[in-house]
């Protein structure tokens, strides 16, 4: 072959149809990442010798005619906040134990895993899923392959740009404010935050323990759907996590009888890229165009959920890391410090009454998908930010101001299953994302939005030139 595939779904087909081989994919992620890496910082940890040995046992396997599905044989990487047996989780952080779930793999990893899936390495993150980069720290930056001057999302940074830059066909995130949408949009992939309690989020530091989602981020929806349905189903290790394997819709690209409400309510404030609207009235219309009829709708209690969101998450993680915090306070990132902080100013009865709100919010989302199948709205108002826009007056992070055009709170205190897909690009050429979203436990419905929008565009097949070492 002249080309190899670029997605889950095609490789998987190439490897049954013997015009690929798992060995030459591997080969070819380990390329991408000695000539990108250096300058991306997609890795914490790589697996070169592991995965040729898994590749060569998966070219092995399926020539006897043992096959283990869509995974088997497909360079994956996995995000540093999920305990895998082969290397140390770090949750890129001075702070975590090296002997957390040393030796053990999460309950996703060992699924993926028993897939057949070829994991290349541990990817980076923001500390504990939510700190920004901090220089002084010896640690990766991450940066985005289609302008390593610019953030590429987070906090699943190192999976986002790993996809994008072809290290690896598809990989493990983690969402609890939009971690898995945030980089799959910045990095111009597609990603899928499943519902929670669909996915056992054990094996992972937590975050928020009422607010974690693990799932996939590659660049196509079907290969998102071939992942989730390796992840999806109980653990007893997990007890948010309920009884609900995931079976892949049929894919016919028709959309005949889907109802899609549109949100443009909080979703176009001032100061937006002037390329987002515009882009995304092109995305619903091909919806449009392949059956779906279109609804404009408005989220009930949408400042409240962002609000319950942070509030939930400042608390849960405290309570995670307050020990530690108090004896280790400089070891810690400073964006990482300052957003666990804010947990000790919220009293045990703001805590409750977030959660009580979440019950009234997921109640009445719950109403609104009586009335429509997905509801659609950009995943973000800008592109990925350059670096330099994300400091503060005395150099520190500071991304209060870009979360107003981030629009994935929101769906972390319901809880409902999250697509984004990439859907154009800014004028600077950076990725722009839809963001699909679907009642509980109905992943098949925004999968098959998502899949015939990609039959229609090709944005999720666009690749970034090799990264070149930023200036910044």
């Amino acid at each position: 072959m002249t080309e190899l595939p670029k997605t889950l779904t095609d490789a998987a087909k190439a490897l049954r149809e013997g015009t690929v081989t798992s060995v030459a994919l591997t080969e070819a992620a380990i390329a991408a990442a000695d000539a990108s890496d250096e300058t991306i910082g997609t890795y914490l940890a790589r697996f070169d010798e592991y995965a040729l040995e898994r590749a060569a046992l998966a070219d092995a396997e399926l020539a006897s005619g043992k096959d283990l599905g869509p995974l088997h044989g497909i360079p994956f990487g996995v995000k540093d906040i999920l305990a895998m047996a082969e290397g140390p989780t770090t949750a890129q952080s001075l702070i975590l134990d090296r002997s957390w779930g040393a030796g053990k793999d999460a309950p996703t990893v060992a699924r993926v895993k028993a897939a057949g899936a070829v994991i290349t390495g541990k990817t980076t993150t923001m500390e504990f899923a939510c700190g920004m980069p901090d220089e002084a720290k010896p640690f990766p930056i991450p940066r985005n392959p289609w302008n390593p001057e610019t953030w590429p999302g987070g906090s699943s940074s190192g999976t986002g740009s790993g996809v994008a830059a072809g290290m690896f066909l598809a990989g493990l995130g983690t969402d609890t404010a939009g971690s898995i949408r945030i980089p799959a949009a910045f990095c111009g992939v597609s990603g899928l935050m499943p519902t929670f309690g669909r996915v056992p989020k054990s094996g992972c530091v937590p975050l928020g323990y009422s607010l974690d989602h693990v799932g996939p981020l590659a660049r196509g929806v079907r290969d998102c759907a071939s992942v989730l349905e390796v992840l999806a189903g109980p653990d007893a290790s997990d007890p948010d996590c309920v009884d609900a394997p995931f079976t892949a819709p049929e894919f016919t690209g028709d959309l005949t009888g889907l109802r899609i409400g549109v949100v443009r309510e909080h979703h176009f404030p001032e100061g937006g890229d002037p390329a987002v609207e515009g882009t995304f009235d092109a995305a619903v219309a091909v919806l449009a165009e392949r059956g779906a009829s279109v609804i404009e709708v408005e989220l009930p209690y949408w400042q409240e959920m962002i609000t319950a969101d942070m509030i939930t998450m400042g608390c849960e993680a405290l309570a995670y890391h307050r020990g530690d915090l108090s004896r280790r306070w400089d070891d810690y990132f400073v964006a990482t410090r300052a957003m666990i902080a804010t947990g000790a100013m919220v009293s045990g009865a703001d805590y409750v009454q977030a959660q009580r709100m979440r019950r009234v919010a997921q109640d009445a989302i719950g109403r609104l998908f009586e009335t429509v199948d997905v509801i659609a709205s950009p995943t973000a108002s800008v592109g990925a930010p350059a670096f330099q826009t994300l400091l503060g007056p005395n150099g520190e992070t500071d991304v209060s101001t870009l979360f107003s055009y981030i629009h994935t709170p929101y769906w972390d205190s319901v809880g409902n299953p999250v697509l984004v897909v990439p859907m154009g690009f800014t004028g600077d050429g950076m990725p722009l994302s839809l963001q699909l979203a679907g009642p509980a436990f109905g992943e098949a419905a925004i999968l098959r939005a998502g899949d015939a929008f990609q039959q229609s565009t090709d944005w999720h097949l666009r690749v970034p030139e090799p990264a070149v070492p930023a200036a910044v």
